[in-house]
This record gives structure tokens, C-alpha cells and sequence, in this order.
């Protein structure tokens, strides 16, 4: 077990400077653009997997980091870039981490590296949870997954939105309910193969921020994939739902859901992002105070103008403390018993949308416009406290967690 650290050491500095550069270099210069676009920036995707950030083994260097920071550490650094061409280049990862939650390691090691491709032929993956009338309320979810025993084949029905890389991806991660009667618990996770039929792409959504990373509805008619597609193994499966079966019967303990087991896994990666969004947003500001004069003075010798950076400094070093602290804590098996996933992405996201909504009143009137990069931040801000878990979700898995009562 690595010991908790608040230091990276030598490696880990020489990745995060090079994921620095490349941010700068590449993604910050491009932002403006594929923001006004509303296009998957394939351009720079594709330089992403030329220098091998946009790559299996990278990800899974960093995932497999011992002190737990080198997800953080890269989530922090590529969104400090721009958030919606990095959740282009990193979306993937959430259906990567689905397949590593939940899949066999003959799984893993067939599926994940289509979700990539290579830097001559760059593909995506998506994950697909939510649904038109089951977001945060996961027991909701109405697609349903089939199994054809005749020919061992899953026959799946429904429609999944707020797919990041929905419709384009090459490999689909779907969560599908396979017995209805035991709610949240009666779920599973299959992949959908590329050019399955059935599979189509529905509504594409035209956004307030991210614009760069493309989110779409997924229609799932009568498709139909192989037994060795569900996540985990059908053995696997009986054996889950025939103890969920069990404990609903004596009112006992829950059963974790495969959904559920994805975002508590990625949760902390999230409250990474928006730290690196609100330390984007507050260097602009802390660069502007320190030129922009007026009354004959820098701004930022105003108090009015110093506390603010001085609250968004400290708000920013906080959340990246308590998204280092659950990271570390999931690779070195540490439980939450605090929710401390949730309390990570929950004061991070937070943080992200005040701290960028200060930059743009440090700017003025500047900072309204789209000649400064603020504004697109405070809408890029705006996801962190709404996907993979409002932070009205992560308030009541805190709170169900301290207190003992059951998250369902």
C-alpha cells in the first residue's frame, strides 16, 4: 500500500509537465474554435494519440498508479486546457472504467483497446446510463436486456441520452435491466460490438458548455449481441441477482449495481476536472487583477478584488486535496465510509462553477465576452454539478452514508 502523500515525485512531475504542454500547446489554442463548432475535435484527438495520451496504455499507467494520483493529476491538467476537447479525449475512459469495474479479464482485454484504436485510426467509446425519464434515479431505468437462451444472445430495448460519444462511438457500454422486480439491483452491463444492428444514434444535443465533446441520445432496437458480451459473465450474473432475490426477501443488505459501481469509481476523476476548470479560470483572473488598472492601480490592489483570489485559491487547493484523498483511497482499497468520492466530486464541482463565475466579475465586462476564456469556463463549469451525479446526489450519498441509512 502506498503511503498518502501531498507530493508527486519525479515521474509523475515529468507526466504532469508534459500533459501541461500539451494542454497549452494544443488543446488551449484550439478551444475557442471547436467550442464555436460543436464538433468532436477529431484533429486533436488524433494528436492526443500520436503522442500517446489518447492510448490504453497510458490510461491504464496512470489508473494503476499505486499513490492513486495519476488520474487526478492527468484529468487536472488536460481540462486546465479546455474542458470540452478534454472530455472528448478522456470520455472514453468512463466506458473503459465500466468494462474494468464490471468485465472479465478476457473482456478487458478484447474490448478495451477497440475502444481506442490506434493513432492511424482513432476510435471512441461511450457509456450509456441515463434515460429520458431515469437519471439520478437509477431504479427507474425502463431499458431492458433479454436473454435468448436458444442462442445465447442478449436482445436489448430502450433509449439512453446523455451519451457522451452516443452514435459515434465504436464500442458501447450499456447498462440494461435484466429483472425488473428486484429495481436498481436487477441490472447489467453488456457491450454493444461496432456495427451491431438496432443501434443507432437518436437527438444529438446542442449544449450550454462542453460543446466540443459530443453528447446524443442511443436507440436500442431488438439489438442483439452474444452471451460474452454481459459484463462479468452470466454465471456471474444468476449469482448476483439470486442474492439480491435473497436479501429483498429478509429486507437485508444491499447489492451494489453496475451502474453504480462505475461512477463511484470515477467520481473522483470528475471533481479532477473541475479543479483543473477552476484553476484555469482563476489564473486568467489572477493575471488580469495583476495588469488591469484602475483609479491609477492595479485591480487586485482593491480588497474587494484580493479576497476573491484569495478564496478562490484556497477553495481550489481544498477540492483538489479531497479528490487526491478518495483517489488514493480507491486504488489502495480504502472503503468510503464517508462518501469520500461523493464529497470530492460534490465540493470540487462546487467550487468550479463559484470560482469561474468570480473570474468573470474580476474581468468586468471582459469577462462577459468571448475574447476571454472565462465565459466559455463558467459554461463549461456548469456539468461538473449535474453528470455522473448532481451534487444534490452526491449531498444525499453523504448523507445516507454517515448516517447509516442505505443508498439505493
Amino acid at each position: 500500500m502506498a503511503e498518502f502523500t501531498m507530493e508527486l515525485n519525479d515521474e509523475q512531475k515529468e507526466v504532469r509537465d508534459w500533459l501541461h504542454g500539451f494542454a497549452a500547446d494544443v488543446i488551449r489554442p484550439a478551444a475557442a474554435e471547436w467550442d464555436e463548432r460543436e464538433e468532436t475535435p477529431w484533429p486533436v484527438i488524433q494528436e492526443a494519440a500520436k503522442v500517446g495520451i489518447y492510448s490504453l496504455d497510458f490510461y491504464a499507467q496512470q489508473y494503476f498508479d499505486a499513490t492513486g494520483l495519476g488520474i487526478p493529476m492527468a484529468m487536472e491538467e488536460l481540462f486546465w486546457g479546455d474542458a470540452g476537447i478534454a472530455l472528448s479525449i478522456v470520455g472514453t475512459g468512463l466506458a473503459a472504467v465500466g468494462v474494468l469495474a464490471n468485465g472479465t479479464e478476457e473482456q478487458i482485454g478484447t474490448w478495451i483497446p477497440q475502444m481506442y484504436g490506434d493513432a492511424d485510426d482513432v476510435k471512441v467509446a461511450a457509456f450509456c446510463s441515463s434515460e429520458p425519464d431515469a437519471g439520478s434515479d437509477v431504479a427507474s431505468m425502463r431499458t431492458r436486456a433479454v436473454y435468448d437462451e436458444a442462442k445465447d444472445e442478449w436482445v436489448i430495448n430502450g433509449t439512453k441520452t446523455w451519451a457522451t460519444n452516443g452514435g459515434i462511438a465504436n464500442v458501447h457500454v450499456v447498462v440494461a435491466v435484466v429483472d425488473p422486480e428486484l429495481g436498481s439491483k436487477g441490472h447489467a452491463s453488456f457491450i454493444v460490438p461496432p456495427n451491431t444492428p438496432g443501434l443507432a444514434q437518436g437527438q444529438k444535443f446542442k449544449k450550454h458548455g462542453i460543446r466540443a465533446s459530443h453528447t446524443a441520445e442511443v436507440i436500442l432496437d431488438n439489438v442483439r449481441v452474444p452471451g460474452s458480451c454481459l459484463l462479468g459473465g452470466k454465471e456471474k450474473l444468476d449469482e448476483r441477482l439470486a442474492r439480491a432475490r435473497e436479501k429483498a426477501k429478509k429486507g437485508g443488505e444491499r447489492v451494489k449495481n453496475a451502474a453504480m459501481a462505475t461512477f463511484e469509481a470515477s467520481r473522483p476523476a470528475v471533481g479532477a476536472m473541475a479543479v483543473g476548470t477552476a484553476r484555469a479560470a482563476y489564473e486568467v483572473a489572477l493575471d488580469y487583477a495583476g495588469t488591469r488598472e484602475q483609479f491609477g492601480r492595479p485591480i487586485i490592489d482593491n480588497q474587494g478584488v484580493a479576497f476573491q483570489l484569495a478564496d478562490m485559491r484556497t477553495q481550489i487547493d481544498a477540492a483538489r486535496l479531497l479528490v487526491w484523498r478518495a483517489s488514493w483511497m480507491a486504488v489502495n482499497g480504502k472503503p468510503f465510509t464517508a462518501a469520500e468520492g461523493s464529497m470530492s466530486k460534490l465540493f470540487a464541482s462546487e467550487t468550479a462553477k463559484k470560482v469561474t463565475a468570480q473570474a468573470i466579475q474580476i474581468l468586468g465586462g471582459n469577462g462577459y465576452t468571448r475574447e476571454y476564456p472565462v465565459e466559455r469556463m463558467h459554461r463549461d463549469a456548469a456539468i461538473y454539478t449535474i453528470f455522473e451525479g448532481t451534487s444534490e446526489i452526491q449531498r444525499l450519498v453523504i448523507a445516507r452514508t454517515i448516517s447509516g441509512m442505505p443508498i439505493r
